[in-house]
């Protein structure tokens, strides 16, 4: 039997290209080479390619997705999805693949748009009885009326860009005149700004996937940072402790890992899912779900497969085949 050949996409167009290279390089080193034959591609906005053996770029054909080493043309049997931020978490790259017929290993378009938009999401799953912080919106252009804002959001708060990861745009505000100064500044990351109140409670982290067939949620990570939040400090740069599985209450745990299946079970997801909650008298309010969490050894989701006993290269191996069932069902 033929290896699978397998395209990882890795980059992206956003601050966090370097962390996707990172978590594609993991995913490269832990595919059993008997069983993939597997291809790194960069994907930037200029160029999306290839790197030979010699070094040389190898553009990839968007029509079809192939690329052409040594004068043979190689067409892709699935694709494994490891572009952090947008186009691979914001539904753009599904689109694409779905419009070419190539199964990729992430949910579809419309659950990778609607989950990176924080606005969104939220409208989405609070009929649902999902928690979640009271919240302002502003668009680029409105007028931005601040004691009306935090007359109903309070402060502290949080000003977050409506589509961004990695803690990008996102800034703790405590006084009043600090306000408008980081909703412009969120601004230069999206031209849609989330404004939220401040949830003073602990943070857990939880992942749910596809797991041969099924649904399973992993076990839960608790979040202690060093810093004021969850930032991007304290997510790459050892600002924080990360325990899995949490020291939390078992009526907790339930509760959560109840939440984090209903999240995913209720948007229709496939692939990885990770969500962020913080526990405000016992109940979990929900603070963001990411469709294309790190993939490092040290990332979040890895760390709570392996407390599950998966490693990370069944964790892989199981993506891509769940990823070719779900195109032939």
């Amino acid at each position: 039997m033929q290896p699978l050949k397998v395209a990882v996409i890795m980059g992206g167009f956003s601050e966090e290209y370097k962390i996707s290279l990172k978590s594609g390089a993991v995913v490269m080193k832990h595919l059993n080479s008997q069983q993939f034959e597997a291809y790194a591609i960069i994907i930037t906005k200029k160029l999306w390619y290839y790197t030979d053996d010699c070094g040389r770029q190898v553009p990839v054909n968007k029509h079809d997705f192939s690329i052409v080493v040594d004068d043979k043309k190689i067409c892709f049997d699935v694709v494994f999805n490891a572009i952090h931020g947008t186009p691979g978490e914001d539904g753009l790259i599904q689109a694409y693949f779905d419009l070419i017929g190539l199964p990729q290993t992430s949910c579809g378009a419309y659950q990778a748009a609607i989950t990176f938009n924080k606005r969104d999401l939220l409208s989405i799953l609070k009929p649902y009885g999902i928690r979640m912080a009271n919240s302002y919106f502003v668009n680029k252009g409105d007028i931005i009326d601040t004691n009306a804002i935090i007359a109903r959001i309070g402060l502290p708060c949080f000003v977050k860009a409506n589509r961004s990861g990695s803690s990008y745009g996102i800034y703790k505000v405590h006084q009043i005149e600090d306000l408008l100064p980081s909703v412009v500044k969120a601004f230069e990351v999206d031209d849609a700004v989330l404004i939220e109140s401040f949830l003073d409670g602990r943070e857990v982290s939880v992942g749910v996937i596809q797991y041969q067939g099924e649904t399973f949620v992993l076990p839960i990570t608790e979040i202690i940072t060093e810093n004021e939040f969850f930032d991007y400090e304290a997510k790459y740069l050892g600002k924080s402790d990360e325990v899995t599985p949490a020291d939390i209450p078992e009526s907790w745990a339930t509760k959560v890992s109840a939440v984090a299946k209903k999240i995913y079970d209720v948007l229709g997801m496939k692939g990885f899912s990770r969500s962020e909650f913080i526990f405000v008298d016992g109940e979990p309010h929900l603070l963001e779900v990411n469709t294309v969490p790190g993939l490092t050894e040290q990332s979040l989701l890895p760390q709570q497969a392996e407390k599950a006993g998966i490693s990370l290269k069944n964790l892989f191996e199981n993506a891509i085949y769940e990823a070719l069932k779900t195109s032939t069902s």
